[in-house]
């Protein structure tokens, strides 16, 4: 009788070590412990990011610092440096779009596609979007 129970008890005690240690040992506990993206991935992930950022500001201030976007500007009393300032304060997304849209009129603009009323308009329609932007 003291067999069974003696074969039990050595029984659980493997299990309850054995269970652990294959567990551990499994691919999907193993998965765990390795990352998606390696730390060389994620550095130029983040370089690329910034370098597209800086791109962007640099082209909205470009594009600020043209004649009519400073004609536009003095027209409507809103001060260049505020806005200038304020170019950096927004989003990758908010500058990814600004920018696109500010390109997308300089060669509007450019071709004929637009009069310099109507470029002075997109002017401040950019001009307050980025200080709303940066200020609320």
């Amino acid at each position: 009788m003291h067999y069974p129970r003696i074969f039990r008890l050595v029984t659980r005690s493997l299990a309850a070590v054995a269970l652990p240690l294959l567990l551990a040992s499994s691919p999907a506990v193993r998965a765990q412990d390795t990352h998606l993206v390696s730390p060389s991935q994620m550095q130029q992930q983040v370089q690329s990011a910034t370098a597209a950022r800086q791109q962007n500001i640099e082209s909205l201030n470009q594009f600020l610092a043209t004649p009519a976007a400073q004609k536009a500007m003095k027209d409507a009393k809103i001060d260049p440096a505020q806005v200038k300032n304020a170019v950096p304060t927004l989003s990758n997304a908010e500058l990814a779009s600004l920018s696109a849209r500010a390109a997308h009129a300089q060669s509007q603009f450019a071709a004929g596609g637009l009069t310099t009323l109507a470029l002075a308009l997109i002017i401040i329609a950019v001009v307050l979007i980025i200080l709303l932007a940066a200020y609320h």
